[in-house]
């Protein structure tokens, strides 16, 4: 598999090396031991999760408080989706801004997405169904979210989406600045100390 990292720091885009014959296909979607080499400790997984959605249906942004936070790592099984990830660690350098990767039954690319950062897609097709790989359980007191309509962040969402669909939580949710003042962000240090610490523990 070929692992490149996003604009986004802590963020990579993971696109498997596909094996076709007349029986069908075949690859590695997920490499525990190329991904520990790439982001330098190990993955922990404690859930897996999949949301099947029409076209158009927005679900994000979500993030998790640190630590313990919320890595991902995403991939559609079906359909397709595009993918965002936003930085929303605070003093990061590239604070407030996103990146985004096309995730469909025909690549089988997936998006690993370090704690601190934000979460969200779009569905580009009807039965969109996504997987996600999680490194802690949910809680509700420890996730939120910030409404991925914010023009500060400014997803841009393809016009072969349609109209966005959003539930009412993530209408309702804060934007990226009344996050940062109702103090529910991380900071860009806390984040690394805590991908440090991941380090040590797998060392």
């Amino acid at each position: 598999m070929q692992i490149r990292e996003l604009s986004i720091p802590d963020s990579y885009e993971i696109t498997p090396v596909q094996h076709a014959d007349d029986r069908g296909l075949f690859f590695e979607w997920y490499r525990f031991d190329r991904l520990e080499e790439t982001i330098g400790h190990p993955l922990t997984l404690r859930q897996a999760n999949v949301s099947v959605s029409r076209k158009g249906v927005v679900r994000g942004i979500h993030f998790a408080d640190v630590p313990l936070g919320q890595a991902k790592f995403v991939t559609a099984t079906h359909g397709a989706v595009l993918d965002y990830v936003i930085d929303l660690r605070v003093g990061s350098p590239t604070f407030g801004r996103w990146d985004a990767v096309l995730l469909d039954s025909e690549h089988h690319r997936s998006v690993y997405i370090a704690e601190g950062l934000g979460h969200a897609f779009v569905a580009l097709t009807d039965d969109a169904t996504v997987s996600y790989l999680v490194t802690d359980t949910f809680d509700a007191l420890k996730e939120h979210a910030i409404n991925p309509l914010d023009p500060e962040i400014a997803l841009a969402f393809p016009p072969e989406a349609g109209a966005p669909v959003l539930s009412p939580k993530d209408l309702e949710a804060p934007s990226l600045a009344e996050a940062l003042a109702a103090g529910l962000l991380t900071t860009h240090d806390d984040a690394k100390a805590h991908y440090a610490s991941l380090a040590v523990k797998g060392a």
